[in-house]
């Protein structure tokens, strides 16, 4: 929950709150929730109208087209400003639909205030047919396997209640969504009597506890005399001092690095100590250094389990390992997002940014090391344009300019986007779907307006992930968000063509039929027009590298007079050679 939160105040100009769903709409304003996400729905038309009329669009209210839609922008706000970003969605229908980009979102661990309806829990009141379908028995069930907490309050007071909880779970580390569902009947009810005054920021998250100091000492000594350190960055923060002292831990150990593209810019690509190149699996290089270590420092990586049997095997393992996460705190048995599970000499129930800023305080600060900006690359003039060849064209298109990858594609790695500082990429969605990218593209790029406008928010997209969800890009147009949006259109949903090879392949069947039930041909959709449709400026086809500048330089024009800009670029089908290696393994 943002530390912001205020006392809540019961009067709105010179009303008071009359109804139910206005002590609501209170709450919400002292949590300092800046924004709400909604696709509107009967269930909460009392709190609808409170946040209209009663608050008076505090906080801002964003019309979004699709609840999954909702949802991802949440999330991209929360990957930027880790602060939770309200949603309110209608009854069941709204919450299924939903339901995607609230797994993506725990997967995450990012925070996010759902806020549900439900039809008239007290038959009595509901309407005939509509009120029914829309009334369930145990709503939260629907997403209670991903979600922190939810809730369904019986009571005004208790849905105060019941909302400060909830903003708190979201904030506390590990944090992820949570999920409070509104009878209808109780927003729609008048208030007796005024309810008793309470201050919202008595509320919030406690701090995240310090490390104990007997583990940071036996740490410490362990890394003191460790030869080949190596340590894995994981989910951590967008802090710009947490970022300056995990370079100072590493510069301090001599240690090396391993990052990892899914969960964006951890540590400068440039540095000396970095390994490999960050992708969504392990490269043989940053596997060779693991495997050589004698001290291994895990900050919250995703699946470290998963590594290091990817580096080991089942194996014994005779490197002396650091842990450093809270994730146990939100593994369930529903989904395996735990990971495999894994062993570790010392193991730090912290916050990982905490633990290393602990361990640089107990080992002091070292030489630092020197720090050389990787050169622009060589410009690519071949057509077709591999998702390589587009990434070298943006990079040099966008030199000189501050710039955010808010998402990336299947086919990159941290080689052809490298980063330099905490926001300059954010990693994926968490739950691996398909559809999350323009609305967590949205979110991000709101949060970057209102926090870094010098960063250019950046995502390039497939085209099945924009086509799922480009509904998404009329928020943002809406609400005058600066966005630039690269569709690498492939005309396929590619990763299903390179299993069905592999399947072909391993079955001795034509590989050529690899595409059928895959492919988006025939016809060709035009993206240009879609995003025009939905208020952005849209460029394209694109099909060679000069046509390619001409339309990134139109668009960054567009995106600096605040708008959204898409560009739809063809792209030939591939992967980086690791990462095709291991989805046909697999």
């Amino acid at each position: 929950m943002n530390r912001k939160a205020t006392a809540i105040d019961r009067r709105a100009g010179n009303r008071p709150a009359e109804w139910g769903s206005d002590v609501i709409a209170e709450t919400l304003r002292a949590l300092d929730l800046r924004y709400l996400a909604l696709n509107p729905g009967a269930s909460y038309r009392g709190l609808h109208d409170s946040l209209v009329n009663h608050v008076k669009d505090n906080p801002h209210l964003l019309l979004c087209i699709h609840e999954e839609a909702a949802v991802a922008i949440a999330h991209g706000y929360a990957k930027v400003t880790g602060q939770p970003m309200g949603v309110v969605l209608h009854s069941n229908v709204g919450l299924m639909h939903a339901t995607m980009g609230i797994y993506n979102a725990w997967c995450d661990r990012v925070p996010i205030l759902v806020i549900g309806a439900t039809g008239p829990v007290d038959a009595a009141q509901r309407r005939p047919w509509i009120d029914w379908i829309h009334t369930s028995q145990d709503q939260g069930a629907l997403i209670r396997d991903f979600v922190k907490w939810d809730d369904q309050p019986g009571s005004i007071e208790a849905a105060q209640l019941s909302l400060l909880e909830a903003a708190a779970r979201a904030g506390t580390a590990p944090c992820g969504p949570v999920y409070v569902n509104l009878d209808a009947a109780l927003q729609e009810r008048r208030l007796d009597d005024p309810l008793p005054e309470l201050n919202a920021a008595r509320y919030a998250p406690p701090p995240p506890p310090a490390p104990d100091p007997a583990l940071l000492s036996a740490a410490a000594e362990l890394l003191a005399d460790a030869q080949r350190p190596v340590v894995l960055m994981g989910r951590l923060s967008r802090d710009t001092a947490d970022w300056d002292r995990r370079i100072a831990l590493v510069d301090r150990l001599a240690a090396k690095v391993v990052t990892d593209f899914k969960t964006g810019a951890t540590f400068p690509s440039a540095h000396p100590a970095n390994i490999g190149k960050p992708g969504y699996f392990l490269d043989a290089e940053a596997k060779a250094a693991i495997a050589a270590a004698d001290v291994i420092v895990n900050l919250d990586g995703i699946d470290f389990g998963g590594a290091l049997r990817a580096v080991f095997g089942p194996g014994p393992i005779a490197a002396r390992i650091i842990s450093a996460t809270l994730d146990v705190h939100n593994h369930r048995g529903w989904v395996k997002d735990s990971g495999l599970p894994a062993p570790a000499d010392i193991h730090f129930l912290n916050p990982p940014d905490r633990v290393a800023a602990c361990l640089l305080e107990r080992l002091g600060a070292g030489a630092s090391a020197p720090v050389t900006p990787p050169p622009l690359p060589t410009p690519i003039e071949e057509s077709p344009m591999t998702p390589q060849t587009i990434a070298v064209l943006l990079r040099r298109g966008l030199a000189g300019r501050k710039t955010c990858l808010v998402r990336a594609p299947l086919s990159w790695t941290g080689a052809d986007w490298p980063v330099d500082h905490p926001l300059g990429a954010l990693g994926s969605d968490g739950g691996g779907g398909v559809g999350s990218g323009p609305g967590m593209a949205v979110g991000s790029a709101l949060a970057l307006r209102d926090t870094h406008p010098d960063i250019l928010p950046l995502a390039v997209l497939g085209d099945g992930d924009f086509l799922m969800n480009a509904s998404a890009i009329w928020t943002a147009a809406n609400q005058r968000v600066p966005l630039l949006v690269v569709v690498m259109n492939n005309r396929s949903f590619y990763n299903d063509e390179v299993h069905q090879e592999s399947v072909a392949i391993h079955r001795d069947r034509p590989r050529e039929n690899k595409t059928v039930g895959v492919a988006m041909e025939d016809p060709d959709i035009d993206i240009r027009r879609i995003a025009e449709g939905f208020g952005a400026a849209g460029y394209g086809r694109i099909t060679t590298p000069a046509a390619l500048g001409a339309a990134l330089a139109e668009a960054l024009a567009a995106v600096e007079r605040g708008e959204v800009a898409v560009l739809d670029v063809e792209a030939a089908k591939g992967y980086a050679p690791s990462m095709a290696k291991t989805l046909r393994s697999g």
